[in-house]
């Protein structure tokens, strides 16, 4: 590895190498039974168990353990006398790991496991056919360090549905029930949570089990962290459908699987070459190489930096986990609502909600304190090497301790600040008084999103700075502090304009309110004047035209008045006076 990495690496990757290489030979006695049962004779058959069983069995013979006893499609009788045969491995055993893959059923509060010649005809079936979980923790009794059962039987099961009930009363749930074990060192792992049901899989193996393959024999990985990582990769693997579980507790005492393997220390381990490794696992920045990091060095100043990182990148993937599962109970509360749920039913939904939300919270502020520490932490380790490369003395690299962790009020400046404005960002919007976009530029925006935060919620921060005492305020308002502005013909419902709609015979007036429409009032009309017929015109000649004549004849029955406007005589009306022409050429007055 020198040749490919360079000396630099060489330290690190070799402690890494040693991480992945075969497991050590161990003092401590492990054996294993595992069960995979897919072949039911009485119900459609299981895809997945038997490849399950195969590679549990596989995962632990690998890791090294002493006896792997790995069966498939047991009938009841052979299921019986397995246990029997595994309870006298168990007796001078340290540890004992029993796996179990199929059909699991849950009657009056009792998990039983179902073997593959079950028929269960009536819920009373279940006492003669199938096996008592109480059966399973007699065989792992006898081990002395650990007494591990892990169960990948909460499948939708067939049985149930076509079971007769002799007592209608008599309870028979969905998935397994809820156990509360009595025996020290002990532990119980359901594939899901007890009242729910676990997916088979697409693939070659059951969610559950392809992550315990990964995370279960981890060499120095306490047996409660690998069934963490476990549920971690299981929620997000089901898109959070399917939450894996464990029941029972350990001592104070780390209890792994397989132990981590002892790595001799070089010859020369200077301070120079640790901050070298360090500074390498930083760099890479997972888990990984962080943890092999810790392999090597595990104590001194360098490991002590190196386990904040590890710490604010757990907290990073919490803070992600609980993000997700608010916008997802936030998402089914609302879908409740608008298909009218019964209220029962939504405020569980809100309920779930609200926790959810709590829960986010609470993951945020831990973030924001694991990433102060490390940050801090860091800003140290800058300081105290600039020193010692100056010539100081090199005490100023004491090792930080657990309990010696910087605190919040002094960190203010070793958190950058893009990262406070950006935070601030997201949380002025998710209250609903920023409307522009998250981008850690606090600029004018922001300050009045800031602003309006003062305004409704009585506050006075300083507009001007994004501050860890105003981040921290807003973060305690759990619901929205600045009014929803909506345009006009729309209305705050929650969180979302929805359309104003008004009642047949009303209308939306200026200020968005359905008023009762005005009836239209009648118009006067005039009535307009005839238009008078034009006079008749009467050339040189005498010559009158036809219309002329029409409105002349038109006239006859009406009183007789000159041009002049004076009542005409008889003789005058004879000389035809009332006509234009008559006047114009003097015979007429």
């Amino acid at each position: 590895m020198t040749n490919v990495f360079g000396l630099k690496f060489h330290s690190l990757f070799l402690a890494a190498a040693l991480l992945l290489a075969g497991g050590p030979a161990l003092a401590e006695k492990r054996v294993a039974l595992v069960i995979g049962n897919g072949a039911y004779q009485n119900v459609p058959r299981l895809t997945n168990p038997v490849n399950d069983g195969n590679t549990i069995a596989a995962t632990l013979k690998g890791a090294g353990f002493d006896v792997v006893d790995s069966r498939r499609d047991l009938p009841a009788a052979e299921t019986r006398r397995a246990l029997r045969d595994f309870a006298d491995r168990a007796r001078d055993a340290d540890i004992a790991v029993v796996y179990y893959a199929g059909h699991g059923i849950e009657v009056e509060g009792g998990n039983y496991l179902i073997p593959v010649d079950a028929k269960l005809e009536r819920d009373t079936d279940v006492y003669d056919e199938a096996l008592s979980l109480d059966r399973v923790l007699l065989a792992v009794e006898p081990a002395k360090k650990l007494r591990l059962v892990i169960l990948d039987a909460c499948r939708d099961n067939p049985f149930t549905k076509s079971m007769k009930r002799t007592v209608a009363s008599r309870a028979i749930g969905q998935g397994l029930a809820k156990v509360e074990p009595n025996s020290p060192n002990l532990l119980i792992a359901y594939s899901a949570k007890a009242g729910s049901t676990a997916a088979d899989g697409d693939g070659k193996n059951s969610p559950f089990t392809a992550a315990l393959s990964k995370h279960l024999t981890t060499p120095g990985l306490d047996v409660r962290r690998a069934f963490g990582y476990v549920r971690d990769d299981v929620l997000k693997t089901t898109n959070n459908r399917q939450e894996p579980f464990v029941y029972g507790s350990l001592g104070g005492d780390d209890v792994p699987l397989v132990a981590a393997p002892k790595v001799a220390a070089p010859a020369a381990n200077s301070q120079a070459g640790i901050r070298r490794d360090y500074e390498l696992a930083l760099q890479i920045g997972n888990k990984a190489a962080l943890n092999a990091f810790l392999t090597q060095h595990s104590d001194g100043f360098y490991a002590s930096l190196a386990r904040l990182q590890l710490e604010k990148i757990a907290a990073e993937d919490a803070r992600v986990a609980a993000t997700e599962k608010a916008r997802l109970a936030e998402q089914e509360r609302a879908r409740l609502v608008a298909e009218g749920a019964q209220k029962s039913t939504q405020a569980k939904a809100e309920a779930d909600a609200k926790a959810a939300e709590q829960a986010r919270v609470a993951a945020e502020k831990a973030t924001e304190v694991a990433k102060a520490q490390a940050a801090a932490a860091e800003q140290k380790r800058v300081e105290a090497e600039k020193a010692a490369e100056a010539g100081t003395k090199v005490a100023a690299l004491s090792s930080p301790t657990s309990t010696d962790k910087p605190n919040l009020a002094s960190l203010s400046s070793g958190v950058p600040q893009a990262d406070v404005a950006r935070s601030m960002q997201a949380e002025l919007q998710r209250v609903g008084c920023l409307s522009g976009e998250v981008d850690g530029d606090w600029g004018p925006n922001s300050q009045r999103s800031l602003s309006l935060f003062n305004r409704y919620a009585e506050t006075k921060f300083d507009t001007k700075l994004a501050s860890a005492d105003a981040l921290d305020t807003i973060k305690t308002k759990k619901a929205r502090v600045c009014p929803l502005v909506c345009d006009h013909g729309f209305k705050a419902q929650g969180d979302a304009c929805v359309k104003i709609v008004c009642a047949a015979g009303t209308v939306l007036n200026d200020d968005n309110e359905c008023v009762k429409r005005r009836e239209k009032q009648p118009v006067a009309k005039r009535n307009k004047p005839e238009r008078q017929a034009p006079a008749a015109k009467q050339n040189a000649q005498g010559y009158q035209a036809p219309q002329a004549k029409q409105a002349a004849a038109g006239r006859s029955n009406s009183p007789s008045i000159g041009q002049r406007g004076q009542v005409l005589t008889g003789q005058e009306r004879q000389q035809g006076c009332s006509s234009f022409g008559a006047v114009m050429s003097g015979v007429c007055p």
